[in-house]
């Protein structure tokens, strides 16, 4: 194997490539078998405000221990509504599990419901607003007033409203609005 005097120059370059600018203290990292950048651009089509970042590469280097290809897509930063993310090629190691899940707080239900279609299309649908996308990865899709209800000072009511919650899958704020003003 040939080495030219550009080899430790070009090695130089691609660690510097890889270092991820994140502005952010904490920022999520999400480790993918082999969509992230598949899973940045879903995500980056749904949420407002949000895009597509840096991506990095596997070198020669980092390609062999990981088993993935030389020259395909190591990590994607991505921003969903301000929030900084990082998406990691992986491999099969690791998968999602419900322990993490993101929440996207709803101000009204046409909110939830275009969420609700566009982060389930093609994954999973559980209980209380809990879903799986189609990456395996969970969310909430949470209406702001079900916490409002909830923390109500009238036990009674937001007892009501856990019970009609506790029905749903996708979350129907009018039934919530409907038990919390029972009598």
């Amino acid at each position: 194997m040939r080495s030219g005097p550009d080899s430790r120059s070009m090695r130089s370059a691609n660690k510097s490539k890889m270092t991820a600018k994140i502005t952010q203290k904490i920022a999520p990292f999400l480790w993918f078998e082999d969509k992230a950048e598949e899973a940045a651009k879903f995500y980056t089509s749904i949420f407002k405000n949000s895009k597509v970042g840096k991506i990095t590469r596997y070198d020669e280097e980092a390609a062999g221990p990981t088993g993935r290809p030389a020259g395909s897509v190591m990590t994607v930063d991505f921003e969903l509504e301000g929030q900084e993310f990082v998406a990691l090629n992986g491999g099969p190691m690791f998968k999602f599990t419900e322990a993490i899940s993101f929440v996207v707080n709803c101000q009204s239900q046409e909110e939830v419901d275009y969420f609700w279609k566009k982060l389930a299309a093609g994954g999973e649908e559980s209980r209380c607003g809990w879903l799986k996308d189609k990456f395996g990865l969970s969310w909430q899709i949470v209406p702001t007033v079900l916490t409002e209800m909830l923390a109500d000072k009238d036990t009674a009511k937001a007892k009501r409203v856990m019970r009609a919650m506790l029905q749903m899958d996708q979350i129907d704020i009018p039934a919530l609005k409907k038990a919390y003003d029972q009598k």
